[in-house]
Parts: structure tokens; sequence; C-alpha cells
């Protein structure tokens, strides 16, 4: 699978577009703001301070420069001229871009899943990854929801090998979205929209779960927004 910021946090693989020469130290910057966000630890619109990140993570500020500009281009991160950069927070109008463009690629990535699946190269990590989801659904750590739905959007992602969705999917927004509504987000809803998706997949109902995937971002519009908002 291309590595895309679903591997933010994993140790073993570097981030695609940082630099060799300073890839350790602005992977652990990178990897470190994307679990802070997921935590509730930082927030949409938050200032970052070139410094500050450079002292809490013991890097150089060149390393916090690469960090934040791989987050930039990932749409987690907004740089404005004479002012330091910030978590991106989505106003309406871009929230609404966001799940409009999420419904159409959530929907296409259960298709594709759906359409490669086999049950002995995929039936076990698929499990894993709705696992994973069902106790996080319950835990009390902060962030562990947001961890396991990356997982198992990743585990969608990779099942449908479509590299077009890989490489656009990091770029949706969602994980801004997640952090900055995540109290309106109704985690037992999202397990079950999982679920669903899961055996429509195991399954290969392919328009099924074409179908359950935009479904599930529908009802996050309504979570979130409430109400029919139309364009």
């Amino acid at each position: 699978m291309e590595q895309s910021y679903h591997a933010i946090q994993d140790d073993r693989a570097p981030e695609p577009g940082l630099k060799a020469h300073g890839e350790g130290a602005a992977r652990r910057v990178s990897r470190g703001i994307m679990k802070a966000l997921e935590r509730n630890q930082l927030v949409p619109g938050q200032r970052l301070v070139e410094t500050s990140l450079a002292a809490e993570y013991r890097v150089g500020r060149n390393a916090v420069r690469e960090a934040v500009q791989w987050l930039a281009a990932h749409g987690v991160i907004g740089i404005s001229r004479h002012r330091s950069a910030e978590l991106r927070r989505l106003d309406a109008a871009e929230t609404l871009d966001v799940l409009e463009v999420a419904e159409a690629i959530i929907g296409l990535l259960a298709k594709a899943a759906s359409r490669n699946f086999t049950t002995a190269s995929h039936g076990g990590p698929l499990g894993v990854a709705l696992r994973e989801t069902e106790q996080a659904a319950d835990a009390p750590t902060p962030g562990a929801f947001a961890r396991a739905r990356r997982h198992f959007y990743g585990m969608l992602l990779e099942i449908g090998g479509n590299r077009e969705l890989q490489r656009l999917f990091p770029a949706v927004g969602m994980h801004i979205l997640f952090a900055q509504y995540h109290e309106a987000i109704p985690l037992r809803q999202c397990l079950d929209d999982f679920k669903a998706m899961a055996v429509a997949i195991a399954n290969k109902d392919v328009e099924h779960a074409h179908a359950i995937g935009r479904a599930h971002i529908g009802r996050l519009r309504h979570a979130i927004l409430g109400g029919d908002h139309h364009r």
C-alpha cells in the first residue's frame, strides 16, 4: 500500500515527501502532532509555534518546518504569511465540502474493497480492524476510536488496492473533520456502519458496500450539521 497519513504513527517507515536527511526528526514532529490531534490535546484552529515544537520534540527548527510543510500538504495545517502555522479549522462551507467529497470517496473505498476482497488474504486483517473499532467505542482512552477508525479506513484502502484512492484519501480532510466535531459524532452509529460495510465487503456485495459507505457519511453529516443541507 502506498504510504499516506495513515502511516504517520508507524515508526517503521518514513512519511512520503520528507527529505532523507531529516526524516527521523521531522517524522517525530508530524507523528506527535497527529497523535495530539487525535487525543484532543491539540484542537483545530490552534496555533503552532515553531520554537515550542522544536523544544518539545528536541529537534532542530528545520525538522519542524519539514513536518509542518508535510502536514500542510495533507490538509492538517494551514500556513499564511507573517503568521505562525495553525491546525486547520473548517468553517461551515468547508465542512460541507469535506463531507460531500468524503461521501463519494468512502463509497468508492467500500466498493473497491468489496470488489477485491478475498477471505484468505483479507478476512483476518479486516476482522482485526473491526474488532479494534468495537473495543475503542467503549474505551475511555482519548483518541482510541480515532486511531481505530483510521486503521479501519486504511485497511479498506489496502484491500481495495486502488492507488488513486490511496493517493487522494489523505487529502480529503476527514482527520480534521473528526477532530473538530468529535463530540457530535455518534461512535455507536459509526461502529454499526463499519460492521455493515465489513459484511457487505466480505460478501463481495459491491453495490451494497458502496451504498453503505455513502450512507455512513450521510449520517455523519446529519450528526454534525443536523437537518438537510443542499448545494
